[in-house]
């Protein structure tokens, strides 16, 4: 068994996690929402652009924790929520507020999860690109010496 620590997601790493994704997103003239939330599932970062549809708060949010719950990126988990589908009950068994639609991404540290990413106002496939250059721009910042 690993007890190593891990560090937490830190507010600044939320902040520079939700930065990387709207500019993404503005750079492709896209409008969105993005919620970083910790290990906990406690919102740490949220950001809705003023000409975002208002439902892609929630939408963000709810993909943020899916991926955290599952560990796993949600654009991985759409067709498992299909009929036949290991998940296909799951979005309905449980009193959860998950969303099987991409756009939400688990962030880890040392192989562990220390939070998740949501991104919501875009396109499904959009939505999931600027989470994983969010992600991916966070992982580079923390090499740099």
């Amino acid at each position: 068994m690993n007890t190593t620590a891990v560090a937490p997601l830190t507010a600044a790493e939320a902040e520079a996690l939700v930065m990387a994704a709207y500019q993404a997103a503005e750079a492709a003239g896209v409008t969105v929402s993005v919620t970083v939330l910790d290990a906990g599932g406690h919102l740490l970062a949220f950001r809705r652009d003023d000409r975002a549809v208002l439902i892609s708060g929630e939408t963000s949010t709810r993909k943020a924790y899916t991926a955290l719950q599952l560990n796993t990126p949600t654009a991985d988990l759409v067709d498992a929520v299909q009929p036949g589908g290991i998940f296909h009950t799951l979005p309905t068994a449980l009193d959860r507020p998950l969303l099987f639609i991409a756009g939400g991404v688990p962030v880890q540290r040392g192989g562990r999860p220390i939070g998740a990413i949501g991104v919501g106002g875009g396109a499904p496939e959009q939505d999931h690109s600027f989470a994983m250059a969010a992600v991916d721009a966070l992982v580079q910042g923390l090499r740099r010496p």
